[in-house]
């Protein structure tokens, strides 16, 4: 019979652990049963180990099978970061699903408040106007007529409040950062996914393709959890048959390198400040934010087109080319999008429709 002792010694010798020990393990987390000393030893061991793609997988697999699920009837993308790149930047995986769903990708976003930067998802839509506590069949209807729905992960992952002190005792990255973005309780079949840290990212891309994600999954190589246009991008690219590995340099698509404190972004009021003017289109009053607004619709530009390219993975299963050149197709289109101020009407629908279920 599978025990902690049994599993905490595995995991300090350095061992992987099986796919029913994982699975005991989370499930003994997300019942309610594991201890705060025992989830705080297993989070360490592990990331002292390293977590394998197997042990991720089973994680993942039992936080769905505890969650609140999405059930939807068409192909979803989401557009989600791990956090922890304490970079303060603005929203900007919230921005790319903004513009992917006006390109008529149907997003359902999953995310929390915020950990890198000082302004979390969950913190600027409240701030914008959008209901975060909807119920799985209310985000199911805003995907349909908005474009867009959004996943708050603790009404979707109760059975993570179990971890939640051990994670705020502890302080440090773990396994946990990475399972939500693996966990999208809607099982978007097509994501962009940043991570901050590269070992990770490699076994995040390995378990989204083993289920069957059609995912992009992007490091900075300065740090950033998202695609940046400050330097180059390691990304692993898991929409086709086999991982691969590439660099992305944004000037090889006519995208200067900017300044990283262009990027950063300040509170929720700041942020969907800087989202509603960078999104408003061409005729947006940029005032003294000009360059910034300006170098926020670069990056944003860049990884909705990310973003598209795993999506159209997932409808159309084109992943032909190298991937510069998909992303590079797709840019166009969403720059034209954030020109037009189209993105910023899916946002003003999405908030109708969370009013019209919330009254």
């Amino acid at each position: 019979m599978i025990n902690w002792p049994q599993v905490l010694r595995a995991l300090t010798k350095g061992e992987d652990l099986s796919a029913d020990e994982a699975a005991w393990a989370m499930n003994s987390i997300l019942e309610g049963t594991a201890t705060e000393a025992q989830i705080g030893g297993f989070a360490m061991a592990l990331r002292s180990k390293g977590e394998s793609a197997g042990e991720v997988e089973s994680f993942v697999a039992v936080m769905l099978e505890h969650a609140r699920r999405v059930e939807h009837d068409f192909i979803a993308l989401d557009v989600v970061g791990t956090g922890g790149d304490s970079s303060h930047s603005v929203n900007i995986s919230t921005m790319s699903a903004l513009v992917a769903a006006a390109a008529g990708a149907p997003i359902i976003k999953h995310g929390n408040r915020a950990a890198s930067s000082s302004t979390g998802t969950a913190d600027v839509l409240e701030e914008l106007g959008v209901h975060i506590g909807l119920e799985p069949a209310q985000v199911a209807t805003c995907a349909r007529e908005a474009g867009i729905g959004f996943c708050f992960a603790p009404l979707h992952h109760p059975a993570m409040k179990y971890a939640a002190q051990a994670r705020r005792d502890l302080g440090v990255p773990t396994l946990f950062n990475i399972l939500g973005p693996l966990a999208n309780p809607g099982l978007a079949e097509s994501a962009l996914v940043g991570c901050a840290d590269a070992a990770r990212a490699s076994v995040m891309a390995d378990v989204l393709h083993r289920r069957g994600v059609k995912a992009l999954v992007v490091r900075g190589d300065d740090g950033l959890d998202e695609i940046s246009t400050v330097t180059t991008t390691t990304v692993w690219d898991a929409t086709g048959p086999a991982i691969v590995q590439t660099t992305l340099d944004p000037n090889d698509l006519g995208i200067s390198s900017v300044d990283p404190e262009l990027l950063v972004g300040g509170d929720r009021v700041r942020n969907a400040l800087l989202l509603r003017k960078a999104l408003a289109g061409a005729d947006a009053d940029m005032g003294d934010d000009r360059d910034r607004v300006l170098a926020i619709r670069d990056v944003v530009a860049l990884n909705a087109a990310a973003a598209l390219v795993a999506y159209e993975a997932a409808v159309s299963g084109v992943t032909q080319g190298p991937l510069i050149e998909r992303i590079g197709g797709q840019l166009p289109r969403t720059r034209a999008i954030i020109e037009s101020g189209a993105a910023l009407r899916v946002l003003e629908t999405w908030v109708k429709v969370c009013n019209e279920l919330t009254t």
